[in-house]
């Protein structure tokens, strides 16, 4: 199992602009075949309480991830867990990303897990936990909105595995080295 952050992003780093929005990623071409490949190795997934709000009230909760193709579970780390249930696909952890990320590759199914969110994968690069980064890079710059790499608090040495574009995106995927 690998801990993946798998983001769309601008060319000047933000996964979501102002206000939250994110349908400029989708305005540069369809999926490509990496995106594609990481969609299928995914088995789970820990988001934000952020990413879980947004996704209720914008792209239809959980059956919106990835075209509604995704149906496992996500492991929302928050540490107000709201009082209603989230639907028996949604877990709310209070006990940390750590303890998410554990719970999630538990239902994995022998997947990768993947992270949604800019300040959920900078905490998951702090505590060591993630093994990859996935990032479809498309030629816009939005300067401003939700940074994916903004406080990370160390150099992070990265060894790339795969470059490749389709359309106007260009794909990046890089292992996490550890020290």
């Amino acid at each position: 199992m690998s801990l993946v952050s798998h983001h769309t992003i601008s060319l000047d780093g933000y996964v979501a602009g102002p206000d939250d929005e994110v349908e400029w990623s989708f305005e540069y071409g369809s999926a490509t075949s990496l995106a594609e490949e990481t969609m299928v190795r995914i088995g789970a997934i820990v988001a934000g309480r952020r990413w879980y709000e947004l996704a209720l009230e914008r792209w239809n909760g959980v059956d919106g991830i990835y075209g509604g193709s995704f149906d496992g579970r996500v492991f929302v780390v928050t540490h107000h867990p709201p009082e209603e249930s989230g639907g028996a696909r949604i877990t709310f952890v209070s006990s940390g990303v750590e303890d998410a990320v554990a719970e999630a590759a538990r239902t994995a199914a022998g997947k990768d897990v993947g992270v949604f969110g800019g300040s959920l994968t900078q905490q998951c690069l702090r505590a060591g936990l993630l093994d990859e980064i996935v990032l479809h890079v498309v030629p816009v710059l939005l300067g401003g909105g939700v940074r994916l790499f903004d406080e990370i608090g160390a150099r992070v040495e990265l060894s790339r595995v795969s470059v490749a574009a389709a359309e106007q995106v260009t794909d990046l995927r890089f292992r996490v080295l550890r020290r």
